[in-house]
């Protein structure tokens, strides 16, 4: 699933000193190799003086180019529908809906169309956290175990001194995808934070990897410091103060909207349909929150205005600028020409060829949801894209598109076609391993169906139950109070396949059933459960 950024990869380790002194000294980059120990610091934005980029009449040139930026991008692609905002020197000049809420549907797309944001959901969340912090409630290098005494993770030293800001820049060393599939199958937050002792670690502040539940358990710790539920502290500190009068992180508060946009797939033959519901209530700050566009550009208003909107500070400055500026780098350049992104704390930042910042976040949901913002705070200028169709580019490349002609006069990069083929070459690489639509050419029979039937534990996923009925078989898991049932097909031998389900699912995948010597099945490994060496399943 993509939920951060189109160049995202694994930083194996930071082999020497030197490496991050050159960075420093090349790109005048406040970055310092992070290591276990002492919690490294949050590191603070530079003042350097920079002449603007654009000036108005390039600005008034992108934005007069946008309708025909979206409107061609949603034609080639099929997109049910967007929201496009921009904002510049602390003014809305920009704020446009197309399309509809739902295929088949009359109602149409405007600024007070409620959106799900995805994984935007971070840099809010960073930027609630933030109001902590510039209030003494909570400090980023605070370990998440001094608030929240049931954290924990693989290993007692990490347990006890993952801070704030190694959740919430994804450096804890927990693995990209800890605790999705626990969310797939239904399991609430208290469920899955409690579960992720039992996820391998990375090296700690060595390796980065996004983790939608590492972030959120980052956020859960400062909302305890302030002694609130996650939801209603974004409300108290965010949401009312900064009158984003839509903006929730609940997801019952999205249905509540008549004037909402419904998720939509797109299918194999290239149409797209509103098949699914999409419940991120379990990892609410790394992707729970849903707003208006108005509301996000709101938001961007207060990122640009330094934590200042309407005339009123909202954030502390320093508290909100530590949230865009660099902690970890998400992976080497690919090339001696290249030059390498970072995270924040909830945000991506890169520098252009003009060492100016960008700093920006994409959300997706695979069932039916992909939102963009970025922002240049040097040149006080910020573009938020929300739409109602699974990630395919389109959210990214409206706002390339956009920051291109402001910088160049037209489109340099046919963006959608560019960023649409990398987003189908990541899906096409999280295709399963074995194929098991294709059966074998001699498959061996199967077993007596109760050979497979019975109850099989897993300390991680919960109880597994297979059951057989007039000839077929299935398996059911997930929360005891309303578990997912699966239907198991025979493919080979002892091994049955079934359909994945959720944010993450990709297809069929294997039930490997293991049979003892006295002909009764003792184990069985479903393939797609055990990415980390967790998805096998015991006779009890």
């Amino acid at each position: 699933m993509l939920t951060a950024s189109i160049t995202g990869s694994t930083l194996k380790t930071l082999r020497h000193t030197a490496f991050a002194l050159l960075l420093t000294g090349c790109l005048g980059l406040p970055f310092a190799p992070v290591l276990a120990g002492d919690p490294p610091p949050v590191l603070k934005a530079p003042v350097v003086p920079v002449p603007p980029l654009f000036d108005q009449a390039a600005v008034d040139e992108a934005t007069a180019a946008l309708d025909g930026i979206v409107r061609s991008a949603m034609k080639r692609t099929g997109l049910p529908g967007t929201a496009v905002g921009v904002v510049y020197k602390d003014k809305v000049i920009y704020a446009k809906g197309f399309g509809v809420v739902e295929i088949g549907k009359s109602g149409k797309i405007d600024p007070d169309t409620v959106f799900l944001l995805a994984s935007v959901s971070k840099p809010i969340a960073s930027t609630i956290v933030a109001k902590l912090v510039g209030d003494g409630v909570a400090k980023w290098d605070d370990p998440a175990k001094k608030y929240n005494s049931a954290f924990a993770l693989n290993d007692p030293y990490v347990t006890m001194n993952a801070t704030i800001a190694d959740l919430m820049s994804h450096r804890s060393g927990l693995r990209t995808g800890s605790g999705d599939l626990l969310e797939d199958l239904g399991f609430d937050r208290a469920y899955i934070l409690s579960h992720l002792d039992q996820q391998p670690l990375d090296p700690f502040r060595v390796t980065y990897h996004y983790s939608n539940f590492g972030y959120t358990a980052g956020g859960i710790a400062a909302a305890l410091a302030a002694g609130k539920s996650w939801e209603d502290l974004a409300d108290e500190v965010l949401f009312k103060p900064a009158a984003m009068t839509t903006a929730s992180y609940r997801h019952a508060d999205y249905l509540a909207h008549e004037n909402r946009a419904h998720v939509h797939a797109r299918l194999k033959d290239g149409s797209w349909a509103a098949k699914y519901e999409r419940d991120a209530d379990a990892q609410a700050p790394a992707g729970g929150a849903n707003a208006s566009l108005n509301d996000m550009l709101r938001f961007l208003r207060l990122q640009l205005g330094n934590g200042r909107l309407d005339g009123k500070e909202l954030v502390d400055a320093d508290a909100l600028a530590a949230t865009h500026v660099p902690q970890v780098i998400p992976g080497p350049p690919r090339s001696p020409a290249a030059r390498a992104s970072f995270y924040g704390l909830g945000w991506n930042v890169s520098y252009d060829d003009e060492g100016r910042a960008r700093v920006g976040h994409s959300g997706a949901f695979e069932l039916g949801a992909a939102t963009n913002v970025t922002v240049m705070p040097g040149e006080n200028l910020g573009i938020v894209v929300l739409t109602n169709g699974m990630p395919i580019g389109v959210a990214e490349a409206i706002g390339a598109a956009f920051f291109d002609v402001a910088q160049n006069g037209h489109e340099t990069v046919d963006w959608v076609g560019f960023l649409g083929g990398i987003f189908d070459q990541m899906r096409a690489a999280e295709a399963p391993e074995i194929d098991y639509t294709k059966m074998p050419d001699d498959p061996k029979p199967a077993r007596d169906l109760g050979t497979y039937a019975g109850t099989y534990g897993n300390s991680y996923y919960g109880p597994l139950t297979v059951s057989a009925d007039n000839g077929d078989l299935a398996m059911s898991m997930g929360p005891q109070e309303a578990p997912s049932t699966f239907a198991l097909t025979h493919f080979d031998g002892d091994t049955f396949s079934f359909e994945t389900i959720g944010e993450n699912a990709n297809g069929l995948a294997g039930a490997i059933f293991m049979i003892d010597d006295g002909g009764k099945a003792e184990k069985v490994v479903l393939d797609y459960y055990d990415r980390t060496g967790l998805g096998t399943f015991v006779r009890e």
